[in-house]
């Protein structure tokens, strides 16, 4: 038990959230070369999409890591023991229990939003659309105006909409992977600055443009070798 309590002073809050989706940690993996820590979701999606990067240091990563990744059961362990603060209340809860505290803390869901409950609820067929750039562009679901990048979108919100709190579905979440069609955000403008500040496209493009670069000069090498 003292091993334990050791252990979990030299961790801060911050370690137990992932960095992809920015919540508490589910089912964590670790990567083995650069010790990253990440939701076993959030890395197996990661690896689909960016090929074989750690999804936050771009370290490479082990075809056997990318199909069966480590479990980090030492973090599971100290999240068992080891409180943080939820968000929106302040309630102090254990980190292995925060995503469940969050279901039923209603602070937390009208600032970041709870799965649908409105009937017959659908997603508007162009809240997400495609750029010439090969970008995804998305409306703004509080005065419908589109065409927007994840950044402009961000900066439109918090220059037009900075207090409108009305439910919507984040069309930005939509596109990603993992999104969810019928979750429903209360507080759209604190979403988009509390999630979407990072990029994932973006980062996805850049691990597959730097792959393809490293694949061509590997390729040109070996002809001028010849």
């Amino acid at each position: 038990m003292a091993e334990e309590l050791s252990a979990a002073t030299s961790y801060t809050e911050d370690d137990f959230y992932c960095p992809v989706c920015q919540e508490v940690l589910k089912t964590p993996v670790r990567t083995a070369a650069c010790q990253h820590v990440f939701c076993r979701k959030c890395f197996l999606t990661a690896m689909r999409e960016s090929g074989v990067h750690c999804p936050l240091c771009r370290g490479n990563v082990t075809r056997r890591e990318r199909a069966c990744p480590e479990r980090a059961l030492d973090l599971e362990n100290i999240m068992k023991s080891f409180s943080g603060s939820c968000r929106c209340c302040a309630k102090q809860i254990k980190f292995y229990r925060m995503r469940h505290h969050y279901k039923s803390c209603k602070k937390y869901q009208d600032e970041y939003g709870v799965s649908s409950i409105i009937p017959n609820f659908q997603l508007s067929q162009d809240s997400v659309g495609n750029s010439s750039s090969g970008h995804p562009t998305f409306k703004c679901p509080l005065c419908q105006e589109s065409n927007f990048t994840r950044q402009r979108l961000l900066d439109h919100c918090n220059s037009n909409h900075l207090f409108q709190i009305v439910p919507v579905t984040c069309p930005i979440c939509v596109s990603l992977p993992w999104g969810d069609p019928s979750q429903i955000t209360r507080n759209f403008v604190s979403h988009l600055n509390q999630r979407h500040q990072f990029d994932y496209g973006e980062f996805v493009n850049l691990q597959l443009d730097e792959e393809t670069q490293y694949q061509t000069a590997v390729e040109e090498s070996f002809q001028v070798n010849i």
